[in-house]
């Protein structure tokens, strides 16, 4: 945390000093543009991760209380369908009732478990990332407007 700190501290610094108050001016436009759309982006994308596994979450659920609603027990299919698989008669007529079932909850599982992921990478940028950039933006803002009479005097191109 210290080298943005540093990045944010020092950046609307060093262009004052060095180029004078438009460069800070620039500086503050330009991180207040791009960072309120990096902002957004990153909330945005971290909500769409987190919906996305809540989605996959009630699929399964749903998956799973209908095949009860019909009489099956996933768990029971899964391991019979597994002998199945090892025996080579997936296309016996029970192998392919149940077939359904399981193949449909793999699928089911696999997306879990992509969504999982997702959420995890979603999670800090919607809960962490996209706020904390906010507070980079205003740090940077407030910086340069506390040194800016220290800037605009001692900037190493003064106006005439």
């Amino acid at each position: 945390m210290v080298a943005p700190g540093i990045l944010v501290l020092g950046s609307p610094l060093a262009a004052g000093f060095l180029f004078g108050p438009p460069a800070v001016a620039g500086l503050l436009a330009g991180a207040i543009v791009s960072g309120v759309q990096v902002a957004i982006s990153a909330s945005n994308t971290g909500g769409a991760w987190d919906n996305a596994k809540k989605e996959t979450e009630k699929r399964r659920s749903l998956h799973k209380a209908e095949c009860k609603r019909a009489g099956g027990d996933l768990a029971a299919y899964e391991e019979e369908y597994k002998g199945f698989e090892a025996a080579g008669e997936t296309n016996s007529e029970r192998a392919k009732q149940i077939g359904v079932w399981v193949l449909k909850q793999r699928e089911l599982r696999e997306r879990h478990v992509a969504a999982v992921v997702g959420d995890t990478v979603g999670d800090p940028l919607k809960d962490t990332s996209g706020p904390a950039i906010n507070i980079l933006i205003k740090l940077s803002a407030i910086t340069s407007l506390v040194f800016g009479s220290y800037i605009a005097k001692y900037n190493a191109f003064p106006s005439k």
